[in-house]
């Protein structure tokens, strides 16, 4: 079983910077998970945001955060982050970690566990 709790999650405006932490508990190490971040706005489908390989060496970003978000992992502390640089009103969401077995992965349905989801709220 793997339990993912997002937090970080608030009231921003246009051109703030957020970071999004993740905590992972599993029995199997953590090293052994490829993560992501998706978010959903609403009235809309899970929109893939980034995802991470097992080592944090590598990682790959959606077009609409690519060049102003950064993933990372701590596997010692068993942490993802996704830093939000120039935030826009566009990236409003309730953001969710998942996890996987394979990298990269950019579809919701190849992740196994989630987390319940932070909200970012970004206004003018």
């Amino acid at each position: 079983q793997v339990q993912l709790v997002e937090s970080g999650g608030g009231f921003v405006h246009t051109g703030d910077s957020l970071r999004l932490p993740c905590a992972c508990s599993s029995e199997r190490p953590f090293g052994k998970f490829a993560m992501g971040w998706f978010r959903q706005a609403a009235g809309k489908e899970r929109e893939f945001v980034s995802t991470i390989i097992w080592s944090g060496g590598n990682t790959e970003y959606g077009d609409s955060v690519k060049g102003r978000f950064i993933m990372a992992r701590d596997n010692n502390q068993k942490m993802v982050y996704l830093q939000m640089n120039n935030i826009l009103p566009e990236d409003t969401a309730v953001y969710y970690c998942a996890a996987t077995v394979s990298y990269p992965k950019f579809s919701a349905a190849d992740y196994a566990y989630w987390g319940q989801g932070t909200q970012v709220t970004v206004a003018d």
